[in-house]
């Protein structure tokens, strides 16, 4: 049995309840070949169910934040805030889209009193210099852009910056986040992200940002009987 085609992800979210709640113990036993669900292990020690998405001859783990628990999502933000705090951020940015279920939580968690969100639409007071292209592994197009308010600039410059994103990938997303604020004239401390999915972003920013998870899933290879982490 393969895993779960990515259409039907929603369907099955609803069947095996995905991201929404955390199970104390491997409720796989340390098995090593799954069929449609990874266990992904939480600094605490324990488990959030995700479903493997089928890539052909390789899978991933999906973790999708705006449908998970809040209780999910406010607990992934306190360690995501923990992990950076000692890096001393000034503000947040959070990515779009699903960067913005987190961007605002972290914020919360260092005790900010606000936080900056880039979007996906154009506003009418938005700069055609203060945008770049944006793609990400579940949403490969190629005509979305990211938009700045140049309202926020003023907000951004001269302070240590944190960038937040939900999962990275590819780092395609990433690119986008680092060259936005690179418009501005900003290098931001670190990208935090509530999940390092697989290794592959690394080649992507070679080393061009300091990134920290919360929590990491393997690439996966087909097997007989389902997938394994290679």
């Amino acid at each position: 049995m393969r895993a779960i085609p990515f259409c039907d992800e929603m369907r099955y979210a609803l069947a095996m309840n995905y991201w929404q709640h955390f199970e104390p113990a491997d409720p796989l036993n340390g098995a090593t070949v799954f069929r449609d669900w990874y266990p992904a292990a939480m600094p605490d020690g324990s488990f959030l169910r995700l479903p493997l998405r089928d890539l052909g001859d390789r899978a991933v783990a999906g973790f999708i934040a705006n449908q998970a628990a809040f209780r999910v999502v406010d607990q992934i933000a306190q360690w995501m805030a923990a992990s950076v705090r000692s890096l001393r951020p000034e503000v947040v940015v959070g990515l779009p889209t699903l960067g913005h279920v987190f961007g605002a939580l972290v914020a919360r968690c260092l005790e900010h009193t606000n936080w900056v969100a880039p979007g996906t639409s154009r506003k009418l007071w938005y700069e055609d210099a203060l945008s770049v292209p944006l793609s990400s592994i579940t949403a490969p197009t190629t005509d979305r852009r990211m938009w700045l308010d140049p309202r926020l600039v003023d907000r951004l410059r001269g302070r240590r910056v944190l960038l937040v994103d939900d999962v990275i990938s590819t780092g395609a997303s990433a690119r986008s986040g680092l060259a936005l604020l690179r418009l501005v004239g900003v290098e931001p401390i670190a990208l935090v992200v509530a999940m390092t999915q697989t290794d592959r972003w690394r080649d992507a920013l070679q080393g061009d940002a300091l990134v920290v998870g919360a929590f990491h899933t393997p690439l996966f290879r087909g097997v007989m009987g389902g997938w394994q982490a290679e």
